[in-house]
């Protein structure tokens, strides 16, 4: 399976079904023809910084090194977050999962189809869990958390169920798969948290979603 992540053929393919969801997540989350023009905009806008971002690793001690990949970034994941916290789940959600097989396209790392859905599809399609939190002064940051804590729940079990074999002796799967998923999860959730708590910088997202819905 990796040799067709790696090859021009599979990795057109993700292309492929990345640009049909998004713009399957468009045309269900609002049936007006300008306002989805202006959503898909800025969705893609997103993702593309997302994207971008996620190649903005933070280094990080560990106990052992991250050989199965996993990284913490540069608030990657707070801008798919914030497809989901402007345009609500539907939106979110499946822009989520078009996130995931960019990431998918750019540095796969399968083994097994359910560990690929696990890792790519549902891990990264739990960051559109912001859209079930929209209202209130800090629903952003509730709903980032919820997202996260969703990604790191198919992460866990993706680790656990196919990557367990590879803890280091002495340290079983259900720690090594927490610790490894945890030891980059949480660096970077502090960080982005830290920032939502700054109070221009909720002003700025809270402008700019209006512009977006606008």
């Amino acid at each position: 399976m990796q040799a067709f992540f790696d090859s021009i053929m599979g990795k057109s393919v993700m292309g492929i079904l990345a640009v049909i969801i998004l713009f399957l997540a468009v045309g269900i989350g609002n049936s007006r023809k300008r306002f989805n023009t202006k959503v898909l905009v800025y969705s893609a806008v997103a993702l593309a910084l997302g994207t971008a971002l996620s190649f903005v690793k933070i280094p990080i001690p560990t106990l052992f090194p991250l050989v199965n990949g996993g990284s913490a970034t540069l608030l990657s994941m707070l801008m798919v977050v914030l497809i989901g916290y402007w345009f609500g789940p539907v939106q979110g959600l499946l822009s989520a999962m078009t996130y995931g097989l960019l990431q998918l396209i750019l540095g796969p790392y399968v083994i097994h189809p359910v560990q690929l859905i696990f890792d790519y599809i549902l891990a990264f399609g739990m960051l559109g869990l912001s859209g079930f939190f929209r209202k209130g002064k800090y629903s952003l940051t509730i709903g980032y958390l919820v997202a996260v804590s969703g990604r790191f729940v198919f992460a866990f079990l993706s680790g656990y169920i196919f990557f367990g074999e590879y803890a280091p002796e002495g340290i079983g799967p259900i720690f090594y798969s927490a610790y490894y998923n945890l030891s980059y999860l949480v660096p970077e959730a502090v960080i982005t948290i830290a920032l939502l708590m700054l109070p221009p910088v909720r002003s700025a997202i809270k402008q700019v979603g209006k512009a977006a819905m606008n």
